[in-house]
């Protein structure tokens, strides 16, 4: 049987500090994670598995790195962590696995299945790839080389979610346990046979043609051959966290990491087929600028919202109207904007500071420093003030309507052309712009843009 990793998440150095994760109730991620992950590793070693517990004081690369050099065929990888959001409403668990990977997704449902039946009372809140996450990729389930899964067992902001965990740890970790020992199971059914590889051929389809050369299946991974990805002149040189691969003296590269090029991925299970598509509809070179132009339709905006949140369009019904109006006015992008207020609000859910009724979709301020954020009469004026909010960032020209933005005239102007540039200055969180970035790509694929 193939040994089992098991890794609490944060509580390593990170930024030159220790790394706490998400703090609520007088505990924090950390804590709570590492005080789970050994009751996991106990009940396991109990049922005569092997498993390794990653040292609590690596970092999240360093853990990668200390797994990937002691992993080999049939183990399996996994990380819990607890959530958090700016609502205390917010609960659940979830579990995320690597894009356009079945078999992975499989492996996820049941380890939710395993820890969902001995805590019922946990809201199940699906398994996702790990493109749904807030920076669009978990590098835990993309550079892990064993099959690996991030397993979100709560969230650590929510007094019901906290207290499950706290009053029944064990019971989240015999059935986290249960989930394991079912995947180890299933990725090492035969243990014993030859360890040496054989991984099964794929087809290549690249912009609805199919490529002469094959590519490789790896723990349920697309990889396709090095001289394809220099054929879409994808320069990979300053990517060193992408997976390459060496086999049968061929070097093959992780496809879905394409991804982060602008190469749409898709899987086709039936006939083995990985299909990459680069031709995209949204201009590469326009993708990360807020003055351009927005791509998708009003209906494709509303899907995008109501699959995210089924109850979202019920108090701003034409919410995806106005962003494509006040954004088209002033020359902003409507789907950068869009996806921001996704972010912001948590796809119109709200929480934390900001009510529903203040009509504040993009977190601004008041003037004066006070506690309360900014409040507008309409939802499309909140909108405008969002939309004249970014236009203040992305560029010297004057606006089209009258200012409505209360923080408008404290915005050095241009200071921020593109996404990434919000980092630090919208927000405080350095990934900030990775976030509406990893939202705008989710948007797109949704409307098959991407």
């Amino acid at each position: 049987m193939g040994r089992i990793f098991i890794s609490a998440a944060h509580g390593g150095k990170e930024a030159g500090g220790i790394d706490p994760g998400a703090i609520a109730g007088g505990t924090t991620e950390a804590r709570e994670m590492i005080l789970l992950r050994d009751l996991v590793v106990t009940e396991l070693r109990a049922r005569s598995f092997e498993i390794l517990a990653v040292p609590d004081d690596l970092s999240a690369a360093d853990t990668i790195v200390w797994i990937n050099s002691r992993g080999r065929r049939g183990d399996v990888a996994l990380e819990i962590q607890a959530d958090a959001a700016s609502s205390p409403a917010v609960r659940g668990a979830s579990v995320y696995y690597i894009a356009n990977n079945s078999e992975r997704k499989s492996n996820g449902e049941l380890l939710l299945v395993g820890l969902l039946r001995r805590v019922p009372q946990l809201p199940n809140r699906g398994v996702k790839p790990d493109t749904d996450s807030g920076l669009g990729r978990l590098a835990f389930c993309r550079q892990t080389t064993l099959a690996a899964l991030a397993m979100q067992v709560g969230f650590l902001s929510s007094p019901e979610d906290r207290s499950l965990l706290q009053t029944r740890r064990r019971d989240f970790a015999l059935g986290i346990a249960d989930g394991l020992a079912s995947w180890s199971r299933v990725i090492d059914p035969n243990p014993g046979t030859p360890t040496e590889p054989n991984y099964p051929p794929i087809n290549i389809n690249i912009n609805g043609q199919n490529y002469s050369e094959q590519g490789v299946l790896v723990n349920g991974n697309a990889y396709i051959p090095i001289d394809l990805v220099d054929r879409l002149r994808i320069d990979l040189s300053k990517a060193p966290n992408v997976n390459r691969i060496t086999y049968r003296r061929v070097v093959y590269v992780k496809a879905v990491e394409l991804r982060d090029f602008n190469v749409a991925i898709a899987w086709d299970a039936a006939t083995r087929t990985v299909s990459l598509r680069s031709n995209l509809v949204v201009c590469s070179g326009q993708f990360d600028r807020v003055m351009s132009n927005g791509n998708t339709s009003e209906v494709q905006l509303q899907l995008f919202l109501r699959n995210n949140n089924e109850n979202a369009l019920v108090k701003f019904p034409d919410i995806p109207k106005l962003y494509r109006e006040e954004a088209a006015t002033e020359g902003v992008n409507y789907d950068v904007a869009f996806c921001q207020m996704c972010v912001e609000t948590g796809f119109l859910r709200f929480g934390g500071d900001i009510r529903p009724e203040q009509n504040n979709f993009a977190g601004l301020g008041a003037i004066g420093g006070g506690s309360e954020t900014a409040s507008f009469e309409s939802a499309r004026i909140g909108v405008r003030a969002h939309i004249q909010h970014l236009k203040a960032y992305a560029s010297l020209e004057p606006l089209v309507n009258e200012i409505v933005d209360p923080r408008f005239r404290f915005v050095t102007r241009g200071i921020a052309p593109l996404i990434d540039q919000l980092s630090g200055r919208w927000s405080a969180d350095l990934d900030y712009g990775a976030k509406i970035t990893a939202m705008l790509k989710r948007l797109y694929e949704s409307a098959g843009l991407f």
